[in-house]
Parts: structure tokens; C-alpha cells; sequence
């Protein structure tokens, strides 16, 4: 890997964009110290602190890189850009029009891009109206009136907006995969803080032999967790496709061999996203309504706090950690049901003369996938599963805060890197065959 970096530096072509993606996420950094105008800085930082058991923000300011909490003029972050094409991938596959338009190639593409695009800006503004009129009367803009509520909307959106414009520009002018680098850089930028938390609860002040301990012990965990993710990642089922040979004119064509990659992860983290936003939903609204936890609604919306989960002092609790996980097995069910079409994959194989050894084309080779496919979802469940309880356990057992480079952030992180890793190298390689053809 840091030889594929140190040779990437030394071509002229990549390292201009390495340096332009740079120079992007120099201007987020910038950004996201820049307060909006008129609002209260300290607004929700405060208010997370008051409510740090119930995680109700956590996994969004992990996303924002602390921009949400700081009240900058990014602080939606490209979080609407995210919700935008997650709800338009499902709209493709539920309406007729627009999944023939993503079948159109490049045209397609970019008008649905353009759709995105969109509805990420008609989210960014919802979201900001919610919080500047939701919150403005409570502390979060000094003076609460038309004005200052209009320039917080307006700033909010906008920001989301350059954010969704700097990311589509290292896409098209940078090492690609714009967005999620977006995403990266700030679930990174909290890892000084994180680290510094795990310092204080196990390290600091304490005697030079436990102190040593925790930390190899910390480092070890760290290190497992990265390698396991990194393989959760990188697991592939591949089927072998054979392609027989047909008559074309006076030659015979065909007869070739592939694979169709199948990810052991197939849903990504797409699974964990939704789960956890359906467990916030109860503890977000608890906060705004001042629900009293001693009664029986009270203590079922206290299940879904993450929070008290793997608590010795709270074991009914655990309840709302077996409901999570079972979501978590649902939606990659659902989700991969809903983009992996092995009916499709059967009928294209069938038309290009292609089929699976050992079982018969169409319906036969769409039922093999499937049961190939039910046994690859419940592996990468699990494998899911372990990833997010970890940091679960360490703040249930240890009382340790949340870790935004832990669970879900962990797997963001893997999977960019691997993507971004993948990219340079694909750069590199078409230049070495550019080479080669000018000679």
C-alpha cells in the first residue's frame, strides 16, 4: 500500500490530483471553523452534553466532523447528499421511469445525478428550517426573529451545497470517489478527541504497569478491528460462468470463462445506517418532549438508547440491543434484496450464451444464486454485528464515549480507503498503458 502511495507522488498526473484533493479538504477544514452568523456556538454542545447517554447525535456529529456541535456554516455536512441518493437508488428500483433512465449509460447517469442533486439541497433546506425554528427559540440564535432564522437557513443550506460541489469536484478533478472522501475526512477529523478519551479512562493516572497494559491492549483491539474489517470488506463469493462457443460469420466466438464477484458485505453499511436511525427515533423524540423514564412508555423508549446497552446495572436494557441487531439482519436482508436481482443476472447470462456449471440456465441458475446469496447476506450480518457491538460493549462495560472511528464510522473509513487506494492504482495503471501505446 505505501508503495502504491510513494509511486503515486511521482507521477506528474496523479500527484496534481492528490494535491487538488488536498487543497479541497484544506477549504472544508476552513469551512467548518466558520461559525453561522447569529447563532449560539456552544448551542449544542451543550445540548449533548446534557444528553451524551442518549447518543441521539452522536452518529451524526461523527459524520459532520464536529461541525454540527460547532455550529458552522457545514454543520448538515453532506448528510442530505447521502439521504438524497440513498432514497433516489430506491426510487429507481420502485418506479418504472427512472430505472430505465439508469439503464441509459452516461445520460442517465447524469440526469439522475442532476435528481440528487436536488432533493439534496430540498433536504439540506428542510433540515435547516427544522433546526433554526425548532431550536431558535430555545437558545440557539441570540435574537429570534425573521432575520436571524432566514441567514441560519440560508447558511446551512448553502454550506451542504458547496460541500455536495467540492465533493463531485475531486470526483471529476481528484482521486474520485468525491463524496465519500467528504465523509472520511470528517469522521477523521474527530479521531485527536477519541484517542484522548481512551488516554483519560485508561492510561492517564494510572500506575506505569496497568497504564502500559491498557495500552497495548487498546492498540491490539484497534489494530483486530481494522484487520477484520478490512477482510469483512474485501470477501468475495465468486460463481464461475462459462461461456460456450457460437457461430459469428466463418469464426467461432465464445467460449471464455469469468466469475460473478459476489461481496460478502453486499449491503455495505447501508444495514447499520438504518438501524440506527430507527433506534434514535423514539430517544430524539424523548428529548423534545420531556419523557419521564419511570413509566412503562418512558422505560421502552429507554431500550432504544444505545447508551445503557451492556450495562451490568442496567441488564433489561439489553432488550433494545437484540432488537438492534435483529434490524441489522433485516434491512441487509431487505436492502441487498431490493438491489441484487439474481432473476436478472440468470436471464443476462442466458441471452449471452453464458451458465453457471452444473446448473441449468434461467430459473434453475436464479434460484442457485439466490441460496448462494441468503448464506453470503447472513455471513456479512454477522460480520456486521461484530463490528458495532464492540464499541457498544466498550462504552456499556467501561463507560468509555462514543468512538466515531469505531462500528459504522470503522467501516466507512475501510471501505474508502480501499476505494481511494483502488482508484490511484487504476490511475497509475492507465498511465503506464498510455505510455506504452505512445511508444
Amino acid at each position: 500500500m505505501w508503495k502504491s502511495i510513494v509511486n503515486a507522488f511521482k507521477v506528474e498526473e496523479v500527484r496534481k490530483k492528490l494535491f487538488y484533493t488536498l487543497l479541497m479538504l484544506v477549504i472544508i477544514r476552513f469551512g467548518s471553523t466558520l461559525p453561522i452568523p447569529g447563532v449560539n456556538t456552544t448551542y449544542f454542545a451543550t445540548l449533548l452534553n446534557t444528553v451524551s447517554d442518549t447518543d441521539a447525535f452522536g452518529w451524526f456529529n461523527a459524520m459532520t466532523g464536529g461541525s454540527f456541535t460547532d455550529l458552522s456554516i457545514f454543520a448538515l455536512s453532506i448528510t442530505p447528499y447521502i439521504t438524497s441518493s440513498i432514497i433516489i437508488q430506491l426510487l429507481t428500483i420502485a418506479i418504472p421511469a427512472l430505472e430505465r433512465l439508469a439503464k441509459e449509460g452516461d445520460d442517465g447517469r447524469k440526469k439522475i445525478a442532476e435528481y440528487t442533486r436536488y432533493v439534496t439541497v430540498a433536504l439540506a433546506l428542510i433540515e435547516s428550517t427544522a433546526m433554526a425554528i425548532g431550536f431558535g427559540g430555545s437558545g440557539l440564535l441570540y435574537d429570534y426573529n425573521f432575520w436571524s432564522v432566514l441567514v441560519c437557513i440560508i447558511s446551512m443550506t448553502a454550506g451542504s451545497a458547496l460541500l455536495m460541489w467540492i465533493g463531485e469536484c475531486i470526483t471529476e478533478k481528484g482521486v474520485g470517489n468525491g463524496i465519500s472522501i467528504v465523509l472520511l475526512f470528517n469522521i477523521l477529523a474527530s479521531l485527536p478527541d477519541d484517542l484522548g478519551s481512551l488516554v483519560n479512562t485508561f492510561i492517564r493516572g494510572k500506575s506505569t504497569a496497568v497504564a502500559v497494559v491498557a495500552a497495548i491492549i487498546i492498540i491490539a483491539v484497534i489494530i483486530g478491528m481494522v484487520m477484520f474489517t478490512v477482510l469483512l470488506e474485501k470477501a468475495v463469493r465468486n460463481i464461475p460462468v462459462q461461456y460456450s462457443r457460437k457461430m459469428q460469420g466463418r469464426h467461432m466466438v465464445g467460449g471464455s470463462s469469468s466469475v460473478i464477484p459476489m461481496k460478502v458485505n453486499t449491503a455495505g453499511v447501508i444495514p447499520v445506517i438504518f438501524a440506527s436511525s430507527l433506534m434514535s427515533i423514539p430517544t430524539i423524540i424523548a428529548q423534545f418532549t420531556n419523557v419521564d423514564y419511570s413509566t412503562f412508555g418512558g422505560k421502552l423508549i429507554y431500550l432504544c438508547n444505545s447508551g445503557t446497552w451492556c450495562n451490568p446495572q442496567i441488564p433489561w436494557a439489553n432488550v433494545g440491543l437484540v432488537i438492534y441487531l435483529a434490524l441489522i439482519f433485516a434491512f441487509a436482508y431487505f436492502y441487498t434484496g431490493i438491489t441484487f436481482n439474481p432473476l436478472e443476472i440468470a436471464n443476462n447470462m442466458k441471452k449471452n450464451g453464458g451458465f453457471i456449471p452444473g446448473i441449468r440456465p434461467g430459473k434453475p441458475t436464479s434460484d442457485y444464486l439466490n441460496r448462494i446469496l441468503k448464506y453470503i447476506i447472513f455471513i456479512g450480518a454477522c460480520g456486521l454485528i461484530i463490528v458495532c457491538i464492540v464499541p457498544i460493549l466498550c462504552s456499556g462495560l467501561f463507560g468509555v464515549g462514543r468512538l466515531s472511528f469505531m462500528g459504522t464510522s470503522l467501516i466507512i473509513i475501510v471501505g474508502v480507503i480501499l476505494e481511494t487506494l483502488s482508484a490511484v492504482e487504476s490511475m497509475m495503471l492507465v498511465r503506464n498503458y498510455k505510455g506504452f501505446l505512445n511508444d
